[in-house]
């Protein structure tokens, strides 16, 4: 984590300090991590692990890694899988991190095909880079293109961001997608609907720039 940490982004964020935030635990999250980074911040969250609680958050992250099927039958089982649902169609911001966020579209390539939580319209399929000397996961720092306009992307110190996937989302219509990347071709590395947005990189591994985007959404939320 590192020693500085970008002054207006905290200022924003200890403001706030009345605002519950949650930190979805379905068994598939850098919950640790996230939590420390949110902190570091000024931001209290708590990790939550049951639908009641998810209810009563203002704010809500979804961080995830590991297999989307392993991951969506933990969420349908908990009831957390219908309790996050409820709170996106309810309007409260939501970020969603790496596997959080393709679980989010209709479904993925991922172990033989999984229903996912269908609240964007699109999948999520095998990223195949072109060029051979990109491997599969994807590991490592990557530059980051975002809209003009994202919210979340204005004033960060740097725009390279840590990323850890084999699959990518291809977003359906009604779905911004506010960021790209490149990994032997360009692949989708945020997506944006209303108050729920998502990216494919680790905010909370990637340093100043992470804490940075971080920071925008609980101040934005």
């Amino acid at each position: 984590m590192p020693a500085a940490r970008p002054r207006l982004v905290v200022d924003a964020c200890v403001h706030d300090a009345g605002m519950r935030t949650a930190i979805l635990d379905y068994g598939a999250g850098n919950l640790t991590s996230v939590q420390r980074a949110c902190a570091h911040l000024g931001c209290a969250a708590d990790i939550v692990r049951d639908p009641s609680a998810l209810a009563a958050a203002d704010r809500i992250i979804f961080p995830g890694v590991g297999a989307a099927g392993a991951a969506m039958a933990r969420l349908a089982e908990s009831g957390l899988a219908a309790a996050l649902r409820r709170a996106i169609a309810e309007g409260r911001p939501v970020l969603g991190i790496c596997l959080g966020l393709q679980l989010l579209f209709e479904e993925s390539a991922e172990d033989g095909g999984v229903a996912c939580l269908g609240v964007l319209p699109g999948r999520v399929v095998r990223l195949e880079p072109a060029d051979a000397r990109c491997k599969v996961p994807h590991m490592g720092w990557n530059a980051v293109d975002f809209a003009p306009d994202e919210p979340l992307a204005q004033g960060l110190p740097d725009r390279h961001f840590y990323f850890v996937h084999s699959y990518v989302a291809q977003p359906g219509p009604g779905v911004r997608t506010i960021a790209e990347s490149e990994h032997g071709g360009r692949f989708c590395a945020g997506v944006r609907a209303g108050s729920l947005v998502a990216v494919q990189f680790h905010p909370e591994k990637s340093g100043a720039a992470g804490l940075a985007l971080l920071g925008r959404f609980l101040a934005s939320a």
